[in-house]
């Protein structure tokens, strides 16, 4: 990626990240999008540490379809389904600096199917 548009996502980022805050009762759920891969992490903010996590790298990730998109929903059920588990409900998203379009947004649709509400 140029510095430019590392430097506007950044930017992004840090306005996202100055109204929004994960907390104990509604932690954080960020989004991390690589050409290769999609990853999702559930925050909590308060504590700075991670409660749940998947990647569509990871082991226990089985490739449902061949686009990124499908891969995208995927994970997002994935880690929906790890933070039922862990008790979580509610979640705050975290876009990351993306836009809400894409893989960000088939990620979010994914974990709202899970059940993850936000």
């Amino acid at each position: 990626m140029s510095a430019m548009k590392l430097s506007r996502r950044d930017r992004i980022k840090k306005g996202i990240r100055k109204r929004l805050s994960g907390s104990t009762a509604r932690p954080r759920l960020s989004v991390f999008r690589s050409n290769k891969g999609i990853y999702a992490q559930i925050i909590d903010d308060v504590s700075g540490k991670t409660l749940v996590s998947a990647s569509s790298l990871s082991k226990d990730f089985v490739a449902s379809g061949s686009t990124k998109s499908d891969q995208s929903v995927a994970v997002g059920k994935l880690v929906a389904e790890k933070a039922i588990a862990a008790g979580i409900k509610d979640v705050v998203f975290d876009r990351n600096g993306y836009l809400y379009h894409g893989r960000v947004k088939s990620l979010a649709e994914g974990a709202r199917e899970g059940g993850l509400n936000f």
